[in-house]
């Protein structure tokens, strides 16, 4: 049990959180056994997303001025709190991942940039490419482009010339 000091602690520490974050998600963890749940939480910190259980009465006063705020109709029953500062794909797909093989997690909702998301949109979130993968697309596509600038450059004076020999052959021919 938390004294009043260590409550307050809390709240203050998971306000901080939940300002910084760029997506909370809310699940509900009821039935869950203890080894699926440190599964689950061993998952999330090794993509530096955090996880808390918390009561909801000091989920409420920590969410109060943040987005997750918006979340609070869904505080009732056994609530664990998913935060990620970066990057909102990695928890949404680590959550419907595990809720594959373990059907008593419920998705409840989530905010993402201040707007609230249901378990479905969570769902369609988890299916885009993580930040990462992003990245690394963009780097792909930015090194291409440098490669084919150069191929077009190095067309040019082969086409010229192919064009003066053209033209070379045709005064020869007359």
């Amino acid at each position: 049990m938390l004294n009043i000091s260590q409550k307050k602690e809390l709240v203050e520490r998971l306000h901080k959180q939940l300002s910084a974050t760029e997506i909370s998600i809310l699940v509900d963890y009821k039935g869950i056994d203890v080894e699926s749940m440190t599964q689950l939480r061993a998952e999330l910190r090794k993509e530096n997303v955090s996880m808390e259980v918390v009561k909801n009465t000091i989920l409420k006063r920590a969410s109060k001025d943040t987005d997750a705020a918006l979340l609070k109709d869904y505080y009732s029953g056994p609530n664990a709190i998913i935060t990620s500062e970066n990057d909102p794909v990695t928890p949404a797909k680590i959550l419907i991942n595990f809720a594959k093989d373990n059907e008593k997690l419920e998705i409840k909702a989530g905010i993402l940039n201040g707007a609230l998301l249901d378990a479905q949109a969570i769902k369609q979130l988890s299916k885009m490419p993580s930040k990462d993968e992003l990245l690394g697309q963009f780097v792909c596509t930015i090194n291409q482009v440098p490669t084919s600038f150069v191929r077009v450059l190095n067309e040019i004076p082969r086409s010229l010339v192919g064009v003066l020999s053209a033209i070379k052959e045709q005064k020869e021919a007359a």
